[in-house]
């Protein structure tokens, strides 16, 4: 890796030995930070009706990137269709008014993100099952209304599976992403425990169909860890998405249980561990591997496509 980028990486991740919070391992506890600028954030993306990722799923990484003008836009609402038990991400009944897509979305979206000079705009969003194209067309848009208002930004988005609508993953890559992210989550074996609506085959055949189609743009995927899953299950789903190149990148962190409701972490996988998940999935040829405690999918984003277009030149 690039060493200014290392350790550009490096010092915004955690360092280990601060004072214990509840029964956190100590490479997992961070400062707390009370910004005047995470809470003037909050207010713009209230005042246009925008919603984060950052917040909605409670990202431990919240007030650090909103202290730095970072945020990771959740477009179709802020109300899923599923019932995943690692998110916490309201959920909700697709009959209710909440539901309705606003117009103004995508526009205000690119508007914040003007606003708040970015340089790299990440756009992920809730699965709209209830729409008959999972809400590509809105996450299109967003991505074109991005463009004409940012066009010299790089733009990354986070798709949903689509209920393995692959017109709906052409759609948005027509819009112009520069980097596609679609999240395996876990392994094989958890599926149906951690992700229940969703399907590990298809989940990579969003990667396949991403990369065929538009092969010059960069792939990627994450995967959370602590849920149960072996070393040699991790190194298995690596291997998968690797396969014939479906993702440049890979991401991988520690599952925190979000509330109360959440599915329980049942290891707290250590930095050393971490650290051979990186050097495995380097090993057998992705650009780039983010792997940390803190460590999510949009985290440092901007860095680590950098990093990978280096691997790539």
């Amino acid at each position: 890796m690039h060493p200014s980028l290392l350790v550009q990486i490096e010092n915004a991740l955690p360092a280990a030995g601060r004072a214990r919070r509840g029964r956190l391992p100590e490479w997992l506890t961070k400062p707390e930070m009370n910004h005047e600028s995470v809470t003037a954030l909050k207010r713009d993306l209230r005042a246009r009706n925008l919603h984060t990722v950052c917040e909605s799923a409670r990202c431990p990484n919240l007030r650090e990137c909103f202290h730095r003008g970072q945020a990771t836009f959740m477009i179709l609402g802020n109300l899923c269709t599923r019932g995943c038990g690692f998110c916490s991400v309201p959920k909700g009944s697709p009959d209710k008014h909440e539901f309705s897509l606003d117009p103004m979305e995508p526009a205000n979206v690119a508007r914040q993100a003007e606003t708040m000079g970015l340089k790299y705009v990440v756009i992920t969003s809730v699965n709209r099952d209830d729409l008959a194209d999972g809400g590509s067309h809105h996450f299109a848009q967003t991505v074109r209304e991005v463009r004409a208002a940012l066009p010299k930004a790089r733009v990354e988005v986070l798709t949903p599976d689509f209920e393995g609508n692959m017109d709906a993953v052409k759609r948005v890559l027509d819009a112009g992403p520069d980097v596609y992210n679609h999240n395996m989550e876990t392994v094989r074996r958890l599926y149906p425990r951690v992700r229940p609506q969703a399907d590990y085959r298809q989940s990579l055949a969003v990667l396949r169909v991403a990369k065929q189609y538009r092969p010059d743009v960069l792939t990627k995927s994450g995967l959370m860890v602590g849920l149960g899953e072996s070393h040699e299950e991790v190194t298995q789903l690596l291997g998968d998405i690797h396969l014939n190149g479906l993702a440049d990148v890979a991401t991988i962190g520690q599952y925190l249980q979000p509330s109360r409701r959440g599915l329980p972490v049942i290891k707290y996988v250590t930095p050393a561990e971490f650290d051979d998940y990186r050097s495995h999935g380097l090993g057998i040829g992705f650009k780039m591997v983010f792997s940390g405690p803190f460590v999510r999918s949009s985290y440092m984003a901007d860095l680590v496509a950098h990093e990978a277009s280096l691997a790539s030149a």
